[in-house]
């Protein structure tokens, strides 16, 4: 028997704490490319699934624009986790994908969490200024969009290249690799562009 909730069951937390349905797709988003990193790496997919799909479950509720370490997104939504049978791991990797928490990303999957997290944001934000969306979206755009600071202004490039690093990982593939794990939920994500 799986110590892990069903994804329906997951689903049904998002919900009931995420009303904002961009917050919602960015979840989606990061489930997938954890999903596909897990199967890369030899890894559960359900079990980074489930860790993506829940990571920002509490950000709307309690935003911790302040990043306090121990009030608000992330730690605001550990207890709750707890109570719903969320294994340890989980919210260990939850609380280590903030930089602000002092849980520094140690595990695979806690360091993937941090790679994909502000990354997948950032390919949003690149496919949705294209007629095709994420449909065509080449890694070389991405990269070109990253030197335009002006554009998605509040995406930390640094924080990606530094997780990318710390994943072992090339720039190029990543983006690559997340941009073909997004496309697989395109359609959930509002992603496929106008031109279709």
């Amino acid at each position: 028997m799986s110590d892990l909730p069903t994804h329906e069951e997951a689903l049904a937390i998002v919900r009931e704490y995420t009303g904002n349905e961009n917050l919602r797709k960015h979840m989606y988003a990061v489930e997938a490319a954890m999903r596909a990193y897990a199967r890369e790496f030899g890894e559960d997919p359900e079990r980074w699934g489930l860790t993506g799909l829940l990571h920002d479950f509490d950000y709307e509720r309690w935003p911790n624009p302040d990043h306090s370490p121990t009030q608000g997104h992330p730690s605001a939504g550990q207890q709750i986790l707890r109570e719903r049978g969320i294994p340890e791991d989980i919210l260990r990797a939850i609380m280590s994908h903030a930089d602000y928490t002092g849980v520094e990303p140690v595990s695979r999957m806690e360091r993937t969490l941090r790679a994909v997290d502000e990354l997948t944001g950032f390919i949003v934000a690149c496919s949705l200024v294209r007629p095709n969306g994420i449909a065509d979206l080449e890694p070389k755009s991405v990269k070109k969009k990253m030197k335009d600071r002006s554009f998605a202004a509040a995406v930390d490039r640094d924080a990606i290249r530094t997780a990318a690093e710390s994943l072992g990982v090339e720039m190029t593939e990543h983006i690559r690799f997340v941009i073909e794990a997004m496309r697989t939920v395109a359609d959930d994500l509002g992603l496929e562009g106008t031109d279709r």
